[in-house]
Formats: structure tokens, C-alpha cells, sequence
């Protein structure tokens, strides 16, 4: 049996797929390929089939050496179903998730990845997306936080 989890923001060219590719990543370091899947989706439809964002994949490879893999698509209302764990980047995509759920069935699904986090203090991943190269580099520091909490909240 695997555990499914699911990483959202506006697009899925920044931050979401940078964080499925983190924890994907971070899986494969500890050796739990296996148990755990990961995906990731946006919950506009601005950019259906766009690869990552170059910028984001520019600063994962120099801060990490790993590649951003995927192509975006929208979150749909079957994700409450597939998936065990529900990652918003922010409160808007995490109030936009539940609007989604107005029976409130799936809501103890949906978390904020922030939640995870140990070393740093903010509550939301900030999109960088009309940034500079600093923005980007930020959301990567703050996804490894989260990746690595969120891997000891599973492992538990």
C-alpha cells in the first residue's frame, strides 16, 4: 500500500511542483521510494501542461542539483479521493481546496505544507513568480523545511 500526497498552488509551475520534486527527493535519501507517491496540481488553470517554471528550476538545480519534473495540471475533485494528504502553499489555495469539499468530508485531508516547517516562521510558501532570483531561492529553503518535517510527521 502506498501513501499519496498531494502538493497545491495557483499554477503547478512553482511552488507545488517544486515541492513534489523536494519531497520526492527527500524520500529517495532516506531510502521510502517505495510507500510514498507524489504529485501536484494548481488550482487555476493558467498553465495546463507547462513544464516548471525555468526560474524555480534554476534555483532547485543550483540549490539542490535535482532536475523539477512534471507538467501542470488543475486540481479536480477526484484528488480528495486519490490522495491521502492534501499540501496547500498558501491560505488562499487552501481555502480555494475546501470551497471544493462544501460537505467538509475531505478537510482533515487538506493541510498548509507551512505547518511542517521547523526552521522557519512563516505560515505560506510566497508565490515568487513576479519576483527576482532571491523569491525562488526562499521557496526552496522553505519546501526542504517543510519536505523534511513532513517526512518525519509519515514516518511516525
Amino acid at each position: 500500500m502506498s501513501y499519496k500526497l498531494l502538493f497545491v498552488c495557483l499554477g503547478n509551475i512553482c511552488r507545488s511542483p517544486a515541492a513534489e520534486n523536494i519531497m520526492r527527493y527527500k524520500i529517495e535519501q532516506v531510502g521510502l521510494s517505495e510507500p510514498i507517491v507524489c504529485d501536484s496540481a494548481g488550482t487555476s488553470s493558467y498553465h495546463i501542461g507547462s513544464p516548471p517554471d525555468s526560474r524555480m528550476s534554476a534555483a532547485a538545480l543550483q540549490k539542490l542539483q535535482i532536475k523539477l519534473r512534471g507538467k501542470a495540471r488543475q486540481f479536480q475533485k477526484s484528488d480528495f479521493e486519490n490522495f491521502d494528504l492534501i499540501l496547500a502553499m498558501d491560505r488562499d489555495n487552501y481555502e480555494d481546496i475546501l470551497h471544493l469539499d462544501p460537505t467538509g468530508k475531505y478537510h482533515q485531508k487538506v493541510h498548509l505544507i507551512c505547518d511542517f516547517c521547523s526552521r522557519h516562521n512563516l505560515k505560506e510558501v510566497p508565490d515568487p513568480y513576479y519576483g527576482g532570483a532571491e523569491g525562488f531561492n526562499l521557496v526552496i529553503d522553505l519546501l526542504v523545511d517543510a519536505c523534511e518535517g513532513l517526512l518525519k510527521y509519515l514516518s511516525r
